[in-house]
């Protein structure tokens, strides 16, 4: 009788540790809990300098964007698990439940609106043409009847089709900005279409590029958060927003990436 009850109360510790263990490996996964809150970020990792992967340095993402979420995160109680995908899935990420926020370099477009909600504007580029400096290319005229890259699913491809009504070019997109630079390399692209902060980044690199600014009004290439529909982050993460605009925080972090451009 002894040793039934010694066996029995065994079993009852081994069950309890074993559930334990489940506990344990359910919070490895990124899922909400009291003790440990994590929010997934969803971007696209090859936007530097908003965000990017310093390969043979690190296989961390870091940037901009990923600064600015962790230190948002942080205020509201929050870890941050960033997730990379191409920037054409972003915003199915949020549709999906795969991601409870996207940061990303997005601009708030109307048709983006009517599937996820955004913060306000935290940064503002222009749109850039790129291309080889021995081209020919200087001016929107000059693309008459060129190829012109863009991402796909960036505000840039929206900008090709716009182009297109008064400069005949044809557009194709790619997945990510690393292959319209190559494609461009390879003499497969006459031009491509991405931020002027992004472009910059590559000229340091790239010595045989070069570009020009289009976009006349700043804000057609704003950048916001994206959120869920009529998800309760999207005020919280703008009241954040607004505080880190008045004391300094954000500018901080502009001068930190940017060199100090707005």
């Amino acid at each position: 009788m002894k040793k039934a009850v010694i066996l029995f109360m065994t079993m009852i510790l081994l069950a309890g540790l074993l559930a334990g263990c489940g506990t344990s490996e359910e919070d490895k996964t990124g899922e909400k809990t009291d003790d440990n809150k994590v929010l997934v970020m969803a971007t696209s990792a090859d936007y530097p300098p908003f965000e990017y992967i310093e390969t043979g340095k690190s296989d961390d993402i870091i940037g901009f964007d990923v600064d600015l979420a962790k230190a948002i995160a942080a205020k509201l109680g929050y870890e941050v698990q960033v997730k990379d995908m191409d920037f054409g899935g972003l915003v199915q990420s949020l549709k999906s439940g795969q991601a409870d926020f996207v940061l990303a370099g997005m601009t708030p477009t109307e048709k983006r609106k009517k599937n996820v909600d955004f913060s306000d504007i935290y940064y503002t580029a222009q749109h850039m043409i790129i291309s080889k400096k021995d081209s020919g290319i200087e001016t929107l005229e000059d693309l008459e009847g060129k190829t012109v890259g863009v991402q796909l699913g960036s505000i840039q491809e929206g900008k090709a089709e716009e182009i297109n009504e008064k400069v005949a070019i044809k557009v194709e997109n790619r997945n990510r900005i690393p292959e319209l630079i190559q494609e461009m390399k390879a003499g497969r692209f006459d031009a491509a279409i991405i931020e002027d902060t992004v472009a910059k980044g590559y000229f340091e690199n790239e010595k045989d590029l070069k570009g020009f600014t289009i976009s006349d009004d700043p804000e057609e290439a704003g950048s916001a958060i994206a959120f869920p529909k009529n998800s309760e982050l999207t005020e919280q993460f703008n009241k954040e927003l607004q505080a880190m605009k008045e004391n300094g925080e954000l500018q901080e972090l502009v001068v930190k990436w940017f060199g100090g451009e707005e």
